[in-house]
């Protein structure tokens, strides 16, 4: 069963790779709707320690993401429906607020994914080691 949560999602059948890739934008709107109250915004008194909370669960799926599947799609899956559903608490009144945090979340996004990535099973390599393929 654990092998099965952490193989690359590309070795999955179509289905099964969607419905996580489904599960996990579902799991990054459900933590900023739990995590910071509605109409506040994140940065706000209105949500003591939320913004913690939402930084550590955005960052958790990151990694998992980013270990499972290709760079792009933690970005997507994790940081962009924060962003959008930032974007309307935000009511468009504050974009360089929104630009700045959404920014912030999707570079985080992006380092997190890449230290999910390191601890990856390394492949088999016939040419490790060689400097040269023509010899």
């Amino acid at each position: 069963m654990t092998e099965k949560l952490l193989t690359p999602l590309r070795t999955r059948p179509w289905p099964e790779r969607w419905l996580t890739r489904a599960l996990g934008a579902g799991a990054a709107t459900a933590a900023y709707v739990a995590c910071i109250p509605a109409g506040s915004v994140p940065t706000s008194a209105e949500a003591p320690g939320g913004g913690l909370v939402l930084a550590v669960i955005l960052m958790s799926l990151a990694g998992y993401f980013g270990h499972r599947d290709d760079l792009a799609w933690p970005l997507l899956l994790v940081a962009v429906p924060p962003a959008m559903l930032m974007y309307v608490s935000f009511e468009s009144e504050q974009p360089l607020e929104w630009a700045f945090a959404t920014l912030v979340i999707a570079a985080g996004t992006l380092i997190a994914a890449t230290v999910g990535r390191c601890f990856r099973p390394r492949r088999e390599d016939p040419t490790d080691g060689l400097l040269c393929a023509h010899q």
